[in-house]
């Protein structure tokens, strides 16, 4: 079967298991994720969050935490002209969010853009990773382009049952340096 084909199928498969998962069920896997996540992330100055869609664990609370402590913190944004995402600082997430392009959340214009260079962490959703730091995200390929862009650690945010021993590739499908579950946080082979 075609690596694309095969991709599709696993995507249906994984969108659908998540649609299973029951708020309270993504309420505990998001506070265990989140607090293993700022255990392993004290030092990080510049953060490139994503805002979850409802079927993805709740990394919200450390974009608060992060601005609090004093990071700089930026969420995708879609760029209609570019057709590409940029990232773009956030200070108040409370007044500064709008509905994107996709319907995922974004800054607003108010935010400085940020180049992807800048950043030393960047939290990357998937609706799959594999222990080689391969992702399976949903299909446009916009964020391969953003990560190809990225130099900071790249770290890729699931449930345990989104982390497989090996998921379909192709070359333009950019690897994350770990993936973090609820329960562990993974480097990925090399």
């Amino acid at each position: 079967m075609p690596t694309n084909q095969v991709k599709t199928d696993l995507r249906q498969r994984m969108k659908t298991a998540l649609a299973a998962v029951t708020p309270t069920v993504r309420l505990v896997a998001s506070i265990e994720a989140c607090d293993r996540l700022k255990s392993q992330m004290p030092s990080a100055a510049a953060i490139l969050f994503f805002a979850p869609l409802p079927d993805e664990l709740d990394v919200w609370p450390l974009l608060e935490d992060s601005l609090a402590r004093g990071a700089l913190c930026a969420l995708p944004f879609f760029n209609p002209e570019k057709q590409a995402y940029g990232a773009r600082q956030i200070i108040n997430p409370a007044t500064q969010i709008v509905t994107g392009k996709f319907g995922v959340r974004e800054p607003d214009l108010s935010g400085a853009e940020i180049p992807l260079d800048k950043f030393n962490l960047i939290l990357v959703p998937g609706l799959a990773f594999d222990l080689n730091g391969n992702r399976l995200g949903r299909g446009r390929g916009f964020y391969d382009r953003l990560l190809a862009g990225a130099a900071g650690i790249k770290c890729g945010i699931c449930y345990d049952g989104q982390l497989f021993p090996e998921i379909p590739v192709e070359p333009q499908d950019i690897k994350v340096d770990f993936i973090l579950t609820p329960s562990k946080l993974v480097r990925r082979k090399s």
